[in-house]
């Protein structure tokens, strides 16, 4: 008699695939907040085992390991908050290298003078 018959039997014995069995739920993943070194060094971690804490009073996070025999080590790292990079506007630089060329060269914007006085051709397409 096999175990599907066997109300007492499980089918679904220990490391067998049981389809009705709900999978484990998920630990909740949190930043652990740590108030400078002393903090980081208070934190308890198990061995072979490493946690990365948020320090509150300042931009620093820590990496705190410890070996097989529970040893610990405490690793600063700063950080620093992201800034977005500005796109630049070619448009206002075209203008402002325009303006610059004029002081410079005295010239109201016709290239035929800046040609003649760095000798290139006008069809050289230095405009």
């Amino acid at each position: 008699m096999n175990g599907f018959q066997n109300p007492y039997i499980n089918p679904y014995g220990p490391g067998s695939f049981n389809p009705f069995q709900q999978p484990a739920a998920q630990p909740a993943q949190q930043v652990t907040r740590v108030n400078g070194e002393n903090g980081a060094r208070a934190y308890q971690i198990g061995p072979n085992s490493s946690a990365m804490l948020l320090d509150e009073s300042g931009t620093v996070v820590w990496l705190v390991t410890t070996d097989g025999a529970g040893y610990k080590t405490v690793a600063p790292y700063d950080i620093a908050p992201h800034h977005a990079v500005p796109v630049p506007d070619y448009t206002s630089l075209e203008s402002r290298i325009t303006k610059l060329e004029e002081i410079i060269h005295g010239n109201t914007g016709d290239s035929s003078a800046t040609r003649k006085k760095y000798g290139s051709k006008p069809d050289a397409g230095n405009d």
